[in-house]
């Protein structure tokens, strides 16, 4: 039998429709550029939205056309989440900190018509705007004024709003129609395109409100640190109108300083952020405590956040540290690590050793880990394998390209790129990056574990650790290393430190001292630059800059 159940297109704009009945009073506040806050509430946000959807179809934006974003999380860039799919248009957040030529590569592939630009990355985009045959229109939001800017064919956000008309229809009335774009960071090769669709996000949203997973309520304050750009922002600004939960978005200044005071001031209850944000916050934090009796959750995915900060935070400052595993390619919530009921008899330190586990996959994902030939290994924790995902909000195929063996197996599983072992009772550990791995003299080496423990000494503030050739064992470790305080660490120092943990073949002979580390347009560490530098016999002690 079927035919059942009535046809309701699981569409996003069902998601502020839902958003503007239930929660229209609900606040959505907005860190400028000035530090003053903008408020406005989810009704002023459904209205602005449907005017934004309308004013782009009067300009001629049709079914499936890419309408880019280049801009901070503010509350213009969620009306462009809602507004452009709801023009029946595919929102394409444009990452802004990609150097130009990725970024004129990007918008010239996605083939963008128009694009909304911060005032404040104007410069960004100016060098490359006159690449881009395909853009008819460049939207400026947060202009202070009628400032000077080179951009061809400009109009201001405020202005083009008032060309559309909030009664309008939203035009997208098929799940399967494409309602957003991202481009994954491109550490290997060009970046390539995640197309998503109405029903894929729309499940995804539900996936991220599980109770197991970010489990968003009414209740919730929620600040999404991580950026609009990125992957969506892990599909929060779709999780909170639904859930109904207040929001704070933070701009473009993200100095520790300022959302530890946003923390404070809005009694946040949910933040999520890469690791290396939460790493800076937690000195900020050690040094000028703020109430953060509000924080009921802080997420952290985008790479592994090490062992000793989930406990620092925990030990430290009474904060729930929650994992969370994910790709552009998986929209971007694969797995969230929570306690589960078996946990609660541990003791602290394995608790906290659950939680640096990248958890369990969120009810609509699967997961499997495979040998080399391919076949299906065992959930041990200990056998490791590559990691492979399938499920509605998992793409099939990159935009614009036929799904190749590289990236897509034949029965249907997309190859993450990453090695990982699984529990028995299914949670993920993350070993690393297939092209990440250290083979030496035959044996795997997991840099992440490396860095993990070299981040967790007293003295460390970063630590990045890479393949180097070596004509004995084929391959072998070395560590770059940012001391918390120039000279107040030795590489004897950090050898000892690490034999106790590890096996003598696994540590590194080789320290380098360096002031920061290079960080990837998504805030990982770039170690596709770390091995240039050290081919290019450019990577010394103290010489190391972004």
């Amino acid at each position: 039998m079927h035919g059942l159940m009535m046809e309701y297109p699981l569409t996003i704009d069902r998601i502020i429709d839902h958003a503007n009945r239930l929660f229209t009073h609900k606040q959505i506040r907005t860190r400028q550029v000035d530090g003053r806050v903008h408020e406005y509430t989810y009704g002023d946000l459904y209205r602005r939205s449907r005017r934004l959807a309308s004013a782009l179809v009067k300009r001629g934006i049709k079914t499936g056309d890419r309408v880019a974003t280049f801009a901070w999380n503010h509350y213009q860039h969620l009306e462009m989440y809602f507004g452009i799919p709801g023009a029946g248009a595919v929102c394409h957040t444009l990452n802004v900190r990609l150097s130009p030529r990725q970024l004129a590569y990007i918008a010239s592939h996605a083939e963008d018509r128009i694009v909304f630009v911060d005032a404040t990355v104007l410069p960004l985009f100016e060098p490359i705007a006159r690449q881009l045959e395909c853009v008819e229109q460049f939207v400026v939001v947060n202009a202070q004024n009628e400032g000077e800017t080179s951009l061809p064919n400009v109009v201001h956000y405020e202005d083009f709003l008032t060309e559309g008309d909030e009664e309008c229809e939203w035009r997208s009335t098929d799940e399967q129609m494409a309602m957003g774009l991202c481009y994954t960071s491109g550490t290997t090769g060009d970046p390539k395109g995640a197309l998503y669709s109405h029903r894929s996000m729309y499940l995804h949203t539900l996936g991220a409100n599980q109770a197991m997973a970010l489990g968003l309520t009414e209740n919730d304050v929620v600040m999404p640190v991580v950026p609009q750009f990125h992957a969506m922002a892990w599909g929060l600004p779709y999780a909170c109108p639904l859930a109904g939960a207040d929001v704070v978005m933070p701009g473009p200044d993200l100095r520790p300083s300022i959302l530890a005071d946003l923390i404070e001031s809005y009694q946040i209850t949910v933040a999520a952020g890469v690791p290396s944000i939460w790493n800076g916050l937690y000195h900020e934090l050690k040094e000028n405590r703020r109430d953060l009796s509000s924080l009921r959750a802080l997420v952290v995915g985008g790479s592994a956040m090490p062992r000793a900060l989930i406990e620092a935070y925990e030990q430290d400052l009474g904060v729930n540290v929650v994992h969370a595993w994910g790709m552009t390619e998986l929209s971007p919530l694969g797995t969230v690590s929570r306690l589960h009921r078996q946990h609660l008899m541990l003791g602290k330190a394995e608790r906290w050793d659950v939680k640096a586990r990248q958890g369990v996959p969120l009810g609509g994902v699967e997961l499997r880990i495979v040998g080399d030939a391919g076949t299906p290994l065992p959930w041990d924790g200990k056998t490791m394998g590559e990691l492979q995902a399938r499920g509605p909000w998992v793409i099939k195929s990159y935009f614009k390209h036929e799904p190749t063996p590289e990236h897509f197996t034949s029965d249907g599983w997309f190859r993450t790129g990453d090695v990982a072992t699984m529990t028995s009772d299914g949670f993920l550990t993350i070993t690393d990056r297939t092209k990440d791995l250290v083979k030496s003299g035959g044996e795997w080496i997991s840099t992440v574990a490396l860095e993990g423990e070299l981040m967790a000494h007293d003295h460390v503030l970063e630590a990045a650790v890479i393949a180097v050739p070596d004509e004995k064992w084929s391959e072998r470790p070395l560590a770059v290393v940012v001391p918390i305080q120039a000279g107040e660490v030795t590489e004897g120092e950090l050898r000892d430190y690490l034999l106790k943990r590890f096996a003598k073949f696994e540590v590194p002979e080789k320290f380098i001292f360096v002031e920061e580390l290079p960080k990837t347009s998504v805030g990982k560490f770039d170690k596709k630059l770390l091995r240039v530098r050290y081919a290019e016999k450019k990577l010394q002690s103290g010489e190391i800059h972004p």
